[in-house]
């Protein structure tokens, strides 16, 4: 289930990045006494009680203002309002009800989305300021002083009670989430509708069918999961400034941060693109298991060379997993279909690898004496002791005595003789260097 995303708006100058920095925990927007600062759209995670939920913050809106800025602002605010489930309208204690929060509260009930009245900077919490704005007819006025963290737990308690059954609170979910991602009219759904055998997401031949992350619920072998069909990620440079694809790019990347696992699909009746590694690429970083999905290869004109040159390409091209763990498929006629699952609950399950301390010593043991560390600086590296600290992905700590002595080299050789001795085919690995201060060997 997605995350409700909850759009701040108002006239410019009302405190809205400054409530957004405080229910993000962190200072995102950027935020000064002058109208008009943020004028993109800026989005983050939250959660209140145990509730998730995705903030968008917004730039002033100003309607009468025609000039090209303005405009731009009011577009983004637009398509934040129109991909929202909640808006908070801000409106200014210290200022008063002015007309053109009478403008903005006409323009956002069109919207027909749950409104909440938010009266900021209220830093006294004299209520008797916050009566005028029953005018909007929005309902009850909230009052809160972002600044001062006042009033926003009440606030907060009426945000979620909007979302109804668009949000589960954030319990325990054993369910895998596979998220499914890749550039425009890959075959996403198309593979989402084939696995679960039924046309749940819509599918056509035009790029971009898809606009946001969609879960859905299902089994294979008896075993539930949530399959995440997300939209095309095409480069940033081809997306307009102003358009809701920037938004749904925006919930691709949550869904792969969300995930457990990624299935990557790429087109085989096109060449492969420097998009598809870089979608690829934030998979890695982000530490998630994965398979690559090589779709449409019935439609491939090949010979008996053609997949192991394709495989080739793909070697090089992401050089820097060369974990990765390649499918060809076709789900218009269901080649290869079985081996999809398998493949990603095998990657998952060495994402999920714990390595006993006495072995994973052993397999650096053997490593070190087939390949001792290079000389740095003219002083040698020590290896002392390793340990896994965490899994989803594996990372272990090497305990050295002066990690500054690690040439970039020797922790490509220590992983690859870490992969050769474990399953660990799917998921990337972490490995992280300390130094044992007090530890004198090797000077």
């Amino acid at each position: 289930m997605k995350k409700p995303l909850v759009a701040i708006v108002g006239r410019p100058n009302v405190g809205k990045s400054t409530f957004f920095n405080k229910i993000a925990g962190k200072k995102i927007s950027i935020v000064k006494d002058e109208p008009g600062v943020t004028r993109d759209r800026i989005y983050a995670d939250a959660e209140w009680l145990g509730y998730n939920f995705s903030l968008v913050d917004t730039g002033g809106i100003d309607l009468k203002n025609k000039d090209k800025t303005a405009q731009n602002i009011l577009n983004q605010a637009q398509i934040a309002i129109e991909l929202a489930d909640t808006i908070l309208l801000f409106v200014d204690a210290k200022e008063g009800l002015t007309a053109a929060d009478h403008e903005v509260a006409v323009f956002l009930r069109k919207s027909k989305k749950p409104i909440i009245l938010v009266v900021n900077k209220l830093d006294d919490f004299n209520l008797a300021n916050m009566y005028e704005f029953y005018q909007l007819n929005l309902g009850e006025p909230n009052p809160i002083s972002a600044e001062q963290s006042k009033g926003l737990g009440e606030l907060l308690d009426k945000v979620i009670a909007t979302f109804g059954d668009k949000v589960e609170r954030d319990v325990k979910d054993n369910r895998i989430k596979i998220a499914i991602v890749g550039r425009p009219n890959a075959g996403k759904s198309s593979i989402l509708n084939k696995l679960i055998g039924e046309e749940r997401v819509v599918v056509g031949d035009k790029a971009g069918t898809t606009r946001d992350a969609i879960d859905t619920p299902f089994k294979y072998f008896g075993k539930e999961y949530i399959l995440i069909d997300t939209a095309g990620m095409r480069r940033k440079s081809k997306i307009d400034e102003d358009s809701i694809e920037q938004y749904s790019v925006l919930r691709s990347l949550e869904a792969i941060r969300r995930a457990d696992v990624v299935l990557s699909v790429f087109d085989a009746t096109e060449e492969i693109a420097e998009q598809d590694v870089r979608i690829l690429g934030y998979v890695h970083e982000q530490g998630k298991p994965s398979v690559v999905a090589i779709n449409k290869w019935d439609l491939v004109e090949k010979d008996n060379k053609t997949m192991n040159e394709y495989l080739a390409n793909l070697k090089h091209s992401l050089s820097f997993m060369s974990y990765f763990q390649p499918v060809f498929i076709s789900a218009l006629t269901g080649q290869r279909f079985t081996q999809i699952m398998p493949l990603l609950i095998k990657s998952y399950e060495h994402s999920c690898s714990r390595v006993k301390t006495s072995l994973i010593n052993e397999i650096m043991g053997d490593a070190i004496s087939v390949n001792p560390p290079p000389l740095k600086s003219k002083r040698n590296l020590k290896i002392l002791f390793t340990t896994q600290a965490v899994t989803n992905p594996p990372t272990f700590i090497i305990f050295v005595n002066d990690e500054k002595l690690v040439h970039f080299s020797y922790e490509r050789y220590l992983e690859n003789a870490i992969r050769r001795a474990l399953p660990l085919e799917g998921t990337p690995i972490k490995i992280f260097f300390r130094s044992r201060k007090d530890d004198k060997i090797g000077e």
